[in-house]
């Protein structure tokens, strides 16, 4: 018997031929994504980084507190922090509405006080992540201790506010972690920008 030997080379598109019996392309030579695959994925991570909100990865505080009356109101004064703990400022913001209006929890909670401070109606409400926020001058309808949810009615606003240009206004104001900070940035309301005058020469 004559033995004879294939002189046929092996080009690059020859196949492989694995234990199984099938055939499978070399190794070395990945296959190819579908370009309708590599598209959508490219699309996908740009609509990521378009979207609009804070930095990628830390939460919007936007939202985290609801108006504490039953329509968005008019502002009559803006939140200006003390410089000092117990310095001068308005730690807060006051709220234009009818007197009698309902006053609403601007999140669920616990009511920590309901009564007078000074001959002023009085509600502070303690919430999840360190808030704390009060409500004032108020009839209140609730007591301390009470769990209140997020739109709850805490009472009536009552008329006499000082400073208030309307016949009633609601002073609302928030701490976080025994700090004061901006009612309207938590609600995601804009606060009132303030130019000051430039003394340059």
């Amino acid at each position: 018997m004559t033995m004879t030997t294939c002189s046929r080379p092996v080009t690059r598109h020859s196949f492989a031929i694995d234990r199984t019996g099938g055939r499978h392309r070399r190794p070395g030579r990945p296959r190819a994504l579908p370009r309708v695959a590599i598209l959508a994925t490219v699309l996908a991570l740009l609509a990521a980084f378009a979207t609009p909100g804070t930095a990628r990865g830390a939460p919007s505080p936007q939202g985290r507190l609801s108006w504490p009356l039953s329509s968005a109101p008019s502002v009559t004064r803006y939140f200006e922090p003390p410089a000092t703990p117990y310095g001068p400022g308005h730690r807060g913001v006051d709220l234009a509405s009818p007197p009698g209006a309902n006053v609403l929890a601007a999140a669920e909670g616990v009511v920590m006080f309901a009564g007078q401070v000074a001959g002023v109606g009085v509600v502070s409400l303690d919430h999840d992540g360190g808030l704390h926020t009060t409500y004032q001058p108020i009839t209140p309808s609730v007591t301390a201790g009470d769990q209140v949810y997020r739109g709850q009615v805490l009472g009536t606003l009552a008329a006499g506010h000082p400073g208030c240009p309307e016949p009633a206004c609601l002073h609302f104001g928030v701490q976080r972690g025994g700090e004061y900070v901006d009612p309207l940035a938590l609600i995601g309301e804009p606060s009132e920008v303030r130019l000051k005058p430039w003394e340059g020469g």
